[in-house]
């Protein structure tokens, strides 16, 4: 005779960058396997890699690769909130006594912190503008798994993330061109045109979260964690 196969709670969520309901099952035992072995293995390219197959196993009717990479680092505390406990216990080492200090981290405090002066439109003249995405997961996997030292790889990063161009009257889609065409494009920017481009990705929303404690000499301190390999590390 079989094992019973247990059913799953079927859940929703709203995903930061569109506010999107989608719907998810808690991550079982095999999930929290992939999750380790990703940990465990000090690769960033990995930990991405089991992130998004956990995921991808949770998500119901939800693409994982159309994920921006601040809801895959979302969702993947939400999960884990909901699946394991909302409460992360670690320790981390103050910088001026060199002691352990130990922290606790409930997930449901922890929110998505956007800059006041984050934009996905640029003016780039009077009669267009610049619409910007934000970057999915494998275009973040690809932009980590990259040259450190290849010139280019932020400028491959930059153009694919620009979605399209648009007037009052007409719209033009980035991926309808060639790279010959898109890069003469980009070569007549302007500089500041670029710069705000730039800006796009330096202001982009981000898991980020400040835990205040008193070091064993009575100095208030402040512990900043931001990132999903900071919440898992």
């Amino acid at each position: 005779m079989a094992l019973p196969k247990i059913d799953l709670p079927i859940m929703e969520l709203t995903l930061p960058s569109t506010g999107e309901k989608i719907k998810y099952r808690p991550f079982t035992v095999k999930e929290e396997k992939i999750l380790l072995v990703g940990q465990q293995s000090d690769d960033p390219e990995m930990e991405i890699l089991s992130s998004k197959q956990v995921i991808n196993n949770c998500l119901i009717d939800k693409n994982v690769d159309d994920l921006a990479i601040f809801d895959l680092e979302y969702i993947l505390l939400y999960l884990r909130a909901r699946s394991v406990n909302n409460v992360i216990s670690f320790t981390i080492k103050d910088s001026d006594t060199d002691e352990d200090v130990p922290l606790e981290l409930d997930i449901d405090n922890i929110t998505i912190v956007t800059k006041e002066e984050h934009s996905k439109e640029i003016a780039i003249s009077d009669d267009y503008k610049l619409f910007l995405r934000y970057p999915t997961i494998n275009e973040f996997l690809q932009l980590v798994t990259a040259d450190k030292e290849d010139p280019l790889v932020d400028y491959i990063m930059l153009i694919s993330c620009i979605d399209y161009i648009a007037s009052d009257d007409e719209v033009h889609y980035f991926k309808d061109y060639s790279e010959e065409q898109i890069n003469e494009f980009m070569e007549s920017l302007s500089g500041d045109v670029v710069r705000k481009i730039t800006e796009f990705f330096s202001t982009m929303p981000r898991l980020r979260h400040e835990m205040k404690y008193t070091n064993s000499e009575g100095t208030e301190k402040t512990f900043v964690i931001e990132g999903m390999r900071s919440f898992f590390s």
